[in-house]
Formats: structure tokens, sequence, C-alpha cells
């Protein structure tokens, strides 16, 4: 069996000096050095330190906004959303290579790091809802991939091993009325650079209901399972269907919808409990356990057997209350997924 990888979705708690507001305004300024960079430092090796094989980059700003703020300057268009490549930079990864650097000084290695995106889908969503542009739609692929490619040019001391493209709405949102052929094409033009330099392109998806789609793009070759939360989403993918497109998975094998899982204790103790650290502390030491984690995993495995490639969290982290309780789910997911491959070697 081939080594199932441990890799997060991105999001994290911010220490308390730090808000996501002003760390956004910072990388828009050009500010990191002083306030951006050692936020970023700091998560980052909070991920590390907690096993996570493949991490994502410290994604501490609006993940719309992160992308849409550029494709809508003026001074960085040739035309109306047609971004310049000079433009299309993530300074999140430029912090993520500062970091390797110092890996790479200690063990001779490129770490392997993880690159998310947000899709055209989303992006065109949030810009304009219901209305279908099919020509607008495709430029925002095509800036989606602009941020892809000078990330990959750019990075010196890490390797981006997975390139995510973040699309929350599809099979969610009703808005979408894009046909199916103009959204695998944006998937084919948003995920052109990743592949051409060899990285995986995962789907990051809430609902796989239109999975098959990702599937038929020439580009995406994972798809994200949020199935621990909700494991009926398993039985939503046809393994039949990964095979006849050489298509993996990435297994969502701890939970990270931390309001219900406040709300349960909430009901356990009768009271909200939100701001009581050592009963939260149950999360990750009664409900979200290394045993529990693998034991989802196996139950996955026992389904989609080797189309598995990855597995972490369900989702991002950063509506959790503290950077330690996220810390420890990680912990507790790099636990399961170490023990599985070791039982499965």
């Amino acid at each position: 069996m081939t080594e199932i990888l441990f890799d997060d979705i991105g999001s994290f708690p911010l220490p308390a000096n730090a808000s996501k507001t002003a760390l956004s305004e910072a990388a828009f300024a050009g500010d990191n050095d002083a306030f951006l960079f050692p936020v970023l430092d700091e998560i980052l090796e909070l991920k590390m330190n907690a096993g996570v094989m493949i991490p994502n980059y410290s994604q501490v700003r609006d993940m719309n906004e992160q992308f849409l703020r550029p494709m809508k300057d003026e001074k960085c268009c040739d035309g109306p959303f047609e971004l310049k490549e000079e433009c299309a930079g993530t300074v999140e990864m430029k912090a993520m290579d500062l970091y390797c650097q110092k890996i790479k000084e200690k063990t001779g290695e490129k770490p392997l790091v993880r690159m998310c995106v947000t899709g055209p889908t989303e992006l065109y969503l949030k810009e304009f809802g219901g209305a279908s542009y099919a020509d607008i739609y495709q430029l925002f692929a095509k800036d989606v991939n602009l941020f892809v490619r000078n990330a990959m040019k750019s990075m010196k001391y890490c390797q981006i091993a997975t390139v995510s493209i973040d699309e929350p709405s599809i099979g969610i949102n009703p808005d979408l009325a894009l046909p199916a052929d103009e959204i695998i094409a944006a998937f084919n033009t948003a995920g052109k650079d990743a592949v051409k330099n060899g990285a995986d392109v995962e789907i990051h998806i809430h609902s796989p209901l239109y999975y098959d789609l990702a599937c038929q793009s020439e580009t995406i070759n994972v798809i994200g399972m949020e199935s621990a939360a909700t494991p009926s989403y398993a039985d939503m993918i046809d393994k039949k269907v990964l095979s006849d497109y050489d298509t993996y998975v990435r297994a969502g094998i701890t939970r990270t919808d931390i309001f219900s899982m406040a709300g349960t204790l909430n009901e356990k103790y009768g009271g909200n409990v939100w701001d009581k650290p050592e009963i939260m502390k149950e999360i990750i030491t009664v409900l979200e356990t290394p045993e529990t984690a693998e034991k989802r995993l196996e139950k996955l495995y026992a389904v989609f057997g080797d189309r598995i490639k990855y597995a972490g969290p369900d989702c991002g982290l950063g509506s959790w209350p503290s950077q330690e309780l996220a810390a420890d789910l990680l912990k507790n997911t790099g636990i399961a997924i170490a023990s599985f491959n070791k039982k499965h070697k």
C-alpha cells in the first residue's frame, strides 16, 4: 500500500495580538517582515510540530478578497479581470519559502508544501451570483492559474506537492447556473501550471454532489471529501468513477465543525462552554481522538482502498477558539495516519 499523506486545509486560529483585518492589510501593503511574516511563521511551526507532512500555507486572509482585490485593481489589469502576471503574487507562499529555507539548511531536503487558491467558480459567484458570463468566468480561471504559476516559479526552498482549488459553493450554492462544460474548462485552466510542474491538483468542496465534474477535468486528480463530520459523503463517490478517471480522494478523518462539537458539550454540561478551555479540551480527548480518526480512515479504506492519497481534518481550523486546541487536533490526526500507515505497510 502507498503511504497516505497527511495535509491540512489552511486556516488556523490567530495569536491574540493579530486580527484577520490587520493581517490582510499588512499583506496588501507589503508590511511583511514586521508583522505578517512572524505570525505566518508561528502558525507554520505549530503545524510542522503537530506532524503535518504537507502543510498548507497559513491562510489568514479572506479567501475571496485575497484574490479578487488584485483582480479588480485597475493598475493590475489589462482589462476587466485580466490580471497582469506581476500582480498575481501570494505573500503567504513567500513567507513559507523563507521558513522552508531554514529547514533545507538543516536537512538538505526541500519540505513538501500545499498551496490553496480560491477557485474560479467561488470567485465568480462572489462577484456575479447567478448571472452567466462565460467569458468572464474563464478569465477568472486564467487569473487563478497565474497565482499558481508565480508561486511555482518563485519557490526556491519548498516543493509544492499539492495545489488545492477551493470551491466550497459547488454542490451547495443554488445560484450556480454555469454549464458543466464551462466548469470543467475552468478547472482545466486553473490547474494547468500546477500539473505542468508536477503537483497534484485537489478540489476542496463542501459537498461531493458534482464531484464527477472534477473527475472529468484534465488537471484535477484529487477530490476532497469532508467525511468525518458527514460520513454519508463517502457514499456519494463511486470508486469505479475514480478509477476510470485515475482520480484519488483526500479523506477527512477529523471533524472541524467546532460550533457543532461545542454544542454537544453545551448540552452535556448545561451551559456555554466556549470560553472554558478545560471543557473544550474534551473535543480532542473524548470526541476527536486518534483512535476515532483511525477507525474512520480504516472504514474509508475498506471502500476506496488505494484511491485514498491524502488524509487530514475535514476543513480549516480558523474558527477554533485557540491555537493550542487546533494544534492538538492536528496532532491527533497525525497519530491516526501514522498508525494506519504502519499497520498497512
